[in-house]
């Protein structure tokens, strides 16, 4: 039975199916946990004043030049040609980042934001800022859409499970009839005790290990490491936490 006081939740679990939702009317959680969403919340926690997602290399660079800010960004896992730095949460400390601007360019995240500009608002989420992320879509008791990454259009692994868990969190409070939901918190569920065992299963797992990325992975999927809340505005992800 529909109930009528509560606002729908839905999970996309893929950019290619972004088109069957009404972002226009929802708060987009844009969630990309290997690794765009947990650098992206890791560099505001740690003071940086912003960060500017983009869509490409070039526009990073030219973006980073007028800016005259940190420009970073990776393609298949590894840092992209012509940028500074690379998509490791490792590589933004305080010492590092802090009031500085970051111009990021990833394989599938800052692709997804680009996709998702029509939204009423766009945050970020992952393992990193989980209760920030439940605690304002509770608070806003708005429509969601929890729109995952994926990896080149391609349904993954951690981005449902971060998913999953923010539906377990906030489901009282939102009326849920989607497929993608139940399943991305049937998978949270199963994995929870130990989403690192899980997550060996998973192709971005095999993708970042062959560069030595296993910390980062490890990072990535710690609940409240990095609990800042990136919203979008004006073009630029800051943080409101």
């Amino acid at each position: 039975m529909i109930q009528e006081n509560k606002p729908p939740l839905y999970v996309c679990p893929s950019p290619a199916l972004l088109h069957l939702y009404d972002v226009s009317g929802s708060i987009v959680v844009i969630i990309d946990v290997l690794r765009a969403t947990s650098t992206i919340c890791t560099a505001l926690f740690h003071g940086a004043k912003r960060v500017i997602p983009v869509a490409s290399v070039e526009e990073c660079i030219q973006k980073g030049e007028e800016l005259q800010a940190i420009t970073a960004g990776e393609r298949d896992g590894i840092i992209a040609s012509g940028l500074q730095h690379g998509n490791s949460p490792f590589e933004y400390p305080v010492s590092f980042i802090k009031n500085k601007t970051l111009v990021l360019t990833t394989t599938n995240g800052t692709r997804l934001l680009d996709m998702a500009s029509d939204a009423k608002q766009i945050i970020t989420g992952s393992f990193p800022n989980l209760t920030p992320v439940c605690n304002y879509l509770l608070h806003q008791n708005q429509p969601v859409i929890l729109g995952c990454a994926a990896w080149k259009d391609r349904v993954n692994l951690e981005d449902m499970l971060f998913a999953g868990a923010v539906v377990n969190s906030i489901k009282e409070k939102f009326y849920i009839n989607c497929d993608s939901a139940f399943i991305a918190e049937t998978l949270y569920l199963h994995a929870k005790d130990n989403l690192y065992a899980c997550m060996q299963h998973a192709s971005h797992f095999h993708r970042l290990a062959k560069h030595g990325l296993e910390e980062d992975i490890k990072y990535c999927l710690t609940i409240d490491i990095a609990p800042s809340l990136p919203i979008l505005k004006d073009g630029a992800l800051i943080n409101i936490c």
